[in-house]
């Protein structure tokens, strides 16, 4: 458990000690179970957190605490969709009652299920629920936007902490089928701002920030989704949690970007803590405070700190709070569908045949053909464009799907697509889908004869890697990457992508195409401008996750793109070598790999596997 820094110890005798305890990106992993493997996982869940809540209140004894949560708590794993399905009291508000929660922030991901869901549990909230940057047309959001807590710290004397909460204003175009028309997203900074502003106005002593939102870039500009180091600038906030991105700070994941000190937890000096995901880690804001000549509070030491919950044993009351929802869920994910005869896993789809990706590529395809028939675009060649949710990163070396042969349940469904995403088409030319695919080829680094390096750039998401099925194409990693993370163009002659072929013959710019994906990508999230700009072909709210057990089971005929050849490999260069870092289960599917001669170089220091390729 962590202890109160030196500086807090010698401070506390003459003033107020605060601390702030902080949970973020919990995506209701509410204990440590793996619902997908169906087997326990002693390093995440936030029957574990809660124990590091007790410890931590028992630490400070004497101090006001205040725990906070940063939003994406309410969707993630399979028992978050039991609880939307299920009309009693959900399972992580009762959790946030029991852990005496102070203010809960709002999330993207919260959306997910529709916002008639997000109400509903809204009201269940056992205290404030905020967002500050997010506002209904009519001035009808359920939500606050921003809260004044006020505590005793004397038997006289109180002290007034005003928390607001914001989240990436890309929200309204991730979950454009749930909020649009609707709701209105503000800048991060200008609603930042202005609030920080009227909470002091107010007569707080203390304003903390909840940014579900991450650290990244240190410019000042408009519509940030990653915003905390310029938001650590504005005057008047003191404090904040920051999420989001599930890396943690304090910590190595940021060193090296301006104004943040990532061994302290520092951001342009003030006090920030992101407490990864999942319920891995407790975040520690300490703060001491003085009271100024003229009568106002002022912060004369900080620390910020992460406690690990990997040492910790469950907390018994929230674990038998859950344990009907959680006995309920693996019931239902038990749930046969269907069966496969070979495996279906992640820890090779930035190299080699990913057959889960190829079955859910076949499914988004089944699914969409019917409302082709009859129209403009029957006749015109259908693709399907798939990514990997499961890919390590920053999820770890846990996180990949992995399907064995036999029988296929519910819980492997929920593997093989993980997010309540819909189904979307859009009709495409085959200039788009060029720089649709080179936008995917980045998240590869270059990979050059003199330096051994690592095969994906581990600074971009891997879920942005998008395979279209129906066309085939190389990748050239010798080439530099044509688009940055955000799309914008680098190098407007790299071309990663050689070779794109529909039916044998090559792609032409002003060919059409329509290309079935999910609600995320066709709204251009994961910064992919030519796909929003697509022609939308309207139709019915379908989620994929069913479409997909449904051609598992059988209901959708087999779509021809079950049969087509699988689309990208990496051009061959002639003896240049790449580590590929996955998970450890990938050892037994290591003859998959052999064209690329692979070599084991052990685990690294976070327990993944590394393999030397031979390209």
């Amino acid at each position: 458990m962590t202890a109160i820094s030196p500086r807090m110890k010698d401070a506390q005798d003459a003033g107020v000690h605060i601390r702030i305890l902080a949970t973020t990106d919990l995506h209701m992993t509410l204990t440590g179970f793996d619902y997908y493997a169906d087997k326990t996982d002693p390093i995440v869940g936030l029957t574990r957190t809660a124990s590091a809540i007790r410890d931590a209140r028992q630490q400070a004894e004497g101090a006001l605490t205040l725990l906070l949560d940063n939003g994406d708590a309410l969707q993630g794993t399979p028992i978050g969709d039991w609880a939307v399905e299920n009309d009693g009291p959900h399972p992580m508000m009762q959790a946030f009652k029991a852990l005496e929660y102070d203010a809960i922030g709002l999330g993207n991901h919260d959306f997910g299920f529709g916002l008639d869901v997000l109400e509903r549990v809204i009201t269940q909230a056992p205290c404030p629920v905020i967002c500050s940057n997010l506002n209904h047309v009519n001035d009808r959001q359920p939500w606050l936007r921003s809260v004044v807590l006020t505590r005793s710290i004397t038997q006289e004397e109180t002290i007034r902490i005003g928390v607001f909460s914001v989240l990436p204003p890309q929200t309204t175009m991730w979950e454009a089928h749930h909020l649009k028309d609707t709701f209105i997203a503000e800048d991060i900074l200008t609603a930042a701002r202005r609030t920080a502003e009227a909470l002091l106005a107010q007569g707080c002593d203390l304003v903390i920030a909840l940014a579900h939102s991450g650290l990244e870039q240190s410019t000042t500009q408009p519509g940030l989704e990653n915003a905390v180091i310029p938001l650590a600038e504005i005057e008047g906030i003191d404090a904040i949690v920051a999420g989001h991105t599930h890396l943690t700070l304090p910590g190595a994941g940021h060193l090296g970007l301006d104004g943040v000190d990532a061994e302290n937890g520092l951001v342009h000096g003030t006090p920030v803590v992101m407490a990864g995901s999942a319920g891995s880690f407790l975040g520690v804001i300490d703060l001491h405070l003085t009271k100024a000549p003229k009568g106002r509070w002022q912060i004369t030491a900080h620390h910020c700190n992460l406690v690990a919950i990997a040492d910790e044993v469950e907390d018994k009351g929230l674990s038998e709070m859950f344990k009907p929802a959680h006995l309920a869920t693996r019931k239902m994910m038990a749930e046969p569908v269907s069966h496969t005869a070979q495996s279906l896993h992640s820890y090779f789809s930035f190299c080699a045949p990913d057959r889960g990706l190829a079955l859910v590529a076949a499914a988004q395809a089944a699914g969409l053909r019917p409302f082709l028939h009859g129209t403009a675009f029957a006749g015109v060649p259908l693709l399907s464009a798939v990514s990997p949710y499961k890919f390590g990163g920053r999820a770890g070396p846990r996180n990949y799907t992995d399907v064995p042969v036999g029988k296929i349940c519910l819980r492997h469904v929920a593997d093989l697509h993980v997010f309540p995403n819909e189904l979307r088409a859009v009709e495409i030319t085959g200039a788009q889908l060029r720089d649709w695919l080179e936008m995917s080829a980045g998240v590869f680094n270059q990979i050059q004869p003199d330096a051994e390096a690592e095969l994906t750039d581990s600074r971009r998401a891997g879920h942005n890697f998008d395979v279209v099925f129906g066309v085939t194409y190389q990748i050239d990693l010798s080439s530099p990457a044509r688009f940055d993370s955000n799309g914008g163009s680098t190098d407007p002659t790299a071309q990663r992508v050689r070779d794109l072929c529909f039916g044998g013959q090559i792609v032409h710019d002003d060919q059409s195409f329509v290309v079935a994906l999910n609600n995320y990508r066709a709204s251009g999230g994961g910064h992919f401008p030519f796909v929003a700009k697509a022609r939308a072909i309207p139709l019915p709210s379908r989620d994929i996750k069913e479409i997909l057990r449904d051609y598992l089971s059988d209901r959708l005929p087999a779509d021809p793109l079950d049969q087509a050849p699988y689309p990208f490999s990496l051009a061959p260069l002639y003896g240049i070598r790449t580590i590929l870092r996955t998970g450890s289960g990938a050892l037994k599917y290591l003859p998959e790999l052999s064209r690329y001669s692979p070599e084991l170089l052990g685990p690294d220091t976070e327990g993944f596997e590394r393999i030397r390729l031979t390209l």
